[in-house]
């Protein structure tokens, strides 16, 4: 009977005779460079007893080289679903759609490549005509016969039946889009895949499932058969475009999709499991001299690495790393959007090969062994086969920091661990991973720095600095902002933690304290103040940690489709008729109201402001907000940029949030009452309704129904209640202070109704430019609802938002859809466009004297 420890640590009696049917043969041992094809082929061959040296009980014995050793651990899978194969799915995807794209945008280089081939493909002697087509033709059909049959041979019938399924699902596939693009598919699309020729298949259906096919079964691996296969294939489509029946792009798109569907079947179906069980691990720790007597799998580490706690022949216990080459790609969209997001010195690299992944844990236990930080002690590393790789670690009783109790963190701990950040520091030693998990204390209150598979040796000053930032942070989580300020400045001095303010970010933080930050909003904020009272006066430049903001990209997107909105708009108008029926006079008077706009918005400022702001300037204010829009949303611009002048003016901030956010506050009032005014202005000029018209109402029900379901949303409704709470936390205040002046009511009412007026007169006078006859308040209704819906476009300036709300409105109320994009197209060049340069040059004049 012998007695083998569960996960859990508890005894458990076993038949050694019963765990002994589990055993197998340990792994060949690979070269350090690399394996070669035969091995990489019996790597994913099942062999008999070769279930990955488990039994169902999760024991098994390690090789012959010596006493048998018991290594307890799961029942690890036959097979896996390996993130490379879903990668690889998602790069082909993606290279499809770009070539299609392409395909449609460079539609006559296409075309002339398409011509370039017929010319050359017909100029090529017969009998190699002849001969490319009996060989390609024939070899596309034999050489994966051939291999399957060769995989049969050697017990591998699996991989066939994977290449079966796949090629069976992209001739479904291929089938299934051709009658699609051929029946009711874009027209564009389907004279690119067919030449316009009868009888041509958009996707040809046996290139489509041959590269599925060599796909699945892993075909690639092999360099002789991979070689032979493309070379048919390559034959083949010589044949297809001497015989006319194929194009270049459906070559390109069977082949993309074949690939597609491959990967696809590979992920879904799985590939075989080639992890070394945890007897390989043991033999490999033999031929470092370790003498194993009894293993057993433990929990994964923070990195989803495999670890097996060891015990040896004289009682030690070492802690043993695995690292799986499948699960290098493990989290790869992640590490690569940090990597786009995050400037070069800060990022990690995507793709690690696992070679690199051992030798940079390696290199920086050693480097903290030698600076003398408190880290497991590493023993030897070693290959397991060509699959993985093992750390062998001295093992420390120890518990992480997020286990301790609160009770339990006193300042002497905290002092210890930084003390321990501060001999990395001197030795230029980056962790960064300093976090709860990664933090532990020993028996005795040592403490005990992990994980350090993600430091970096001879690090720069902005990782050293992002350290302490991180650590700060983590500590603050636990034990509040002022203890874990104190004690950090007791060890590394107040100058460190003022290095590190500027890198007090979210983005710069690890994912799981990023996510505990999420309750604590103000830690952030409040670790700063802390480090401000320290060093009051510190000089410390920004750091620009992100490369650009994720609002940048829905910027960028909605900037995108708001030109291809405005040109799909200006393709439907004749210019040269515009300008040769518009009346001028009218047009003067709309550049007029244009200009009195930003003396209306002036005043509206002024007027909310009890401090007294000079007219001019307070105007050439507003005319920089003109610039501010073409990289800002309409909304955010003019509040950024008075907010920006108030403090300026030595207005302090929180006041002048609440001036700026009382004019909105007023402003959105006055925008929601006229427009009720003039709808039902418009609709009692009926003669028997005193409703607005058809046309008018469905733009109002239209905004009303984005309202609702915009606040119907509770994230979206909690980031504008949040927003709109911060805007106007202090208006009420404010509002009183200028209530006490008639002369400010005046201004703030008088300038907030000017502004509104002003751009209604600016685009009646374009509608009236090109003959329409809508009525002025009819023209108030539809600015006042579009100039809504433009101003919550997250574009700059709500470019296309607010002209496809307008001319919407304009055609809804009877105007032509020519004198609707003329009048508004007009609109937007007097009041967005042409201010810019006014504004550029006014926002440079008040940097230049610091008035912004």
């Amino acid at each position: 009977m012998t007695h083998i420890r569960d996960h859990n640590g508890v005894e458990n009696p076993m038949e050694a005779q019963g765990a002994a049917t589990g055993g197998s043969a340990t792994p060949p041992q690979s070269p350090a460079n690399g394996v070669t094809a035969e091995a990489a082929e019996a790597r994913e061959t099942p062999q008999k007893g070769a279930g990955q040296g488990s039994t169902a009980a999760g024991v098994s014995f390690g090789d012959s080289e010596g006493p048998a050793v018991l290594v307890v651990e799961p029942l690890l899978p036959q097979r896996l679903r390996r993130p490379s194969d879903a990668l690889r799915f998602l790069a082909t995807m993606l290279a499809l759609a770009g070539v299609v794209l392409l395909a449609l945008i460079a539609k006559q280089t296409l075309n002339g490549i398409e011509a370039d081939v017929e010319v050359g493909t017909d100029r090529a002697p017969a009998p190699l005509v002849l001969i490319a087509g009996f060989v390609g033709g024939g070899a596309v059909l034999i050489i994966p016969v051939v291999f399957a049959v060769e995989r049969v041979f050697h017990r591998d019938g699996l991989r066939v039946a994977e290449g079966l399924i796949a090629a069976i699902t992209a001739v479904l596939l291929s089938f299934a889009l051709g009658e699609w693009i051929i029946g009711s598919g874009p027209q564009d699309v389907r004279q690119l895949l067919t030449g316009g020729r009868p009888g041509v298949e958009p996707l040809n259906t046996l290139l489509t499932s041959v590269v599925a096919y060599m796909t699945a079964v892993r075909i690639t691996r092999r360099p002789t058969w991979r070689a032979l296969m493309w070379t048919a294939i390559a034959l083949d489509v010589f044949a297809l475009f001497t015989s006319a029946t194929a194009t270049v792009l459906g070559v390109a798109v069977s082949i993309l999709v074949g690939l597609g569907v491959g990967f696809g079947t590979l992920y879904t179906v799985g590939s075989p499991n080639t992890r070394p069980p945890g007897s390989a691990m043991v033999a490999a720790l033999r031929r470092l001299d370790f003498k194993p007597v009894k293993a057993r799998r433990i929990e994964d580490d923070l990195q989803g690495s495999r670890r097996y706690a060891v015990t040896l022949d004289d009682g030690r216990r070492i802690d043993v790393t695995l690292l799986d080459r499948d699960r290098q790609v493990a989290g790869f969209l992640y590490r690569l959007w940090r990597r786009m997001l995050l400037n070069s010195e800060t990022r990690r690299r995507a793709i690690r090969s696992l070679r690199a992944e051992l030798e940079r844990e390696a290199l920086m236990a050693y480097a903290a062994q030698a600076a003398g930080v408190g880290t497991p002690k590493l023993l030897g590393t070693s290959e397991v086969g060509s699959e993985a790789a093992l750390l062998a670690y001295e093992h420390l009783e120890t518990r992480a920091l997020e286990d301790v109790p609160d009770t339990q963190i006193t300042d002497e701990v905290l002092t210890a661990i930084w003390k321990q950040v501060r001999l990395l520091q001197a030795q230029r030693l980056a962790h960064r991973r300093l976090a709860g998990e990664s933090i532990h204390l020993d028996q005795d209150g040592n403490v005990v720095l992990i994980d350090a598979r993600s430091g970096e040796i001879a690090a720069g000053d902005l990782l050293l600095r992002l350290d302490i930032a991180q650590l700060l942070t983590c500590l603050a989580l636990r034990v509040g902002a002022e203890r874990s300020v104190r004690t950090a400045a007791a060890v590394l001095g107040p100058d460190a933690l003022a290095g590190a303010l500027p890198l007090l970010q979210r983005i710069a933080l690890t994912r799981q304290t990023r996510a505990a930050l999420s309750r604590h909003k103000n830690l952030l904020s409040d670790i700063r103040e802390q480090i401000v009272e320290l060093k009051p006066r510190a000089e410390v430049a920004e750091v620009r940690l992100e490369r650009f903001r994720p609002r940048t990209i829905v910027t960028i997107i909605g900037s995108a489709l708001a030109a291809y909105i405005l040109l799909s708009q200006l393709t439907r108008v004749d210019f040269v008729r515009v300008v040769t029926t518009a009346e001028w006079a009218w047009t003067g008077l709309a550049l007029l109201a244009s200009g009195m706009s930003y003396l209306a918005a002036a005043l509206m400022v002024r007027g909310f402001v009890p401090e007294a702001l000079p007219l001019g300037r307070t105007v050439l204010v507003q005319f920089a907000g003109s610039f501010v829009k073409l990289v800002a949303p309409a909304a955010v611009s003019g509040v950024a940029i008075n907010t920006r002048y108030l403090q300026k003016r030595g207005i302090p901030p929180g006041q002048a949030v609440s001036s700026v956010g009382a004019s909105q506050l007023i402003g959105l009032v006055f925008h929601i009452a006229l427009l009720m005014l003039f709808a039902y202005i418009t609709g009692s000029s009926a003669p028997s309704s005193l409703t607005p018209s058809r046309g008018l109402l469905v733009v109002l029900l239209g905004v009303a129904v984005a309202m609702v379901l915009l606040l119907s949303v509770r994230p979206l409704r909690r980031l504008i209640t949040t927003r709109m709470g911060a805007l106007f936390s202090g208006v009420v205040p404010r509002l009183l202070d200028v209530l006490q002046s008639p002369r400010k009511v005046i201004e703030a009412t008088g300038g907030t109704l000017l502004l509104t007026l002003m751009f209604i007169v600016c685009l009646d006078a374009c509608v009236r430019a090109f003959g329409g006859s809508l009525s002025f308040t009819a023209v108030a209704v539809v600015f006042l609802a579009g100039n809504a819906i433009g101003s919550a476009a997250p574009t700059p300036g709500g470019l296309g938002a607010v002209e496809a709300s307008l001319i919407a409105g304009l055609t809804l109320s009877g105007q032509p859809y020519e004198v609707a994009t003329s009048a508004v197209l007009l609109y937007r060049l007097l009041t967005f466009w042409l201010p810019v340069l006014p504004g550029w040059a006014s926002f440079t004049w008040l940097q230049r004297h610091q008035a912004i």
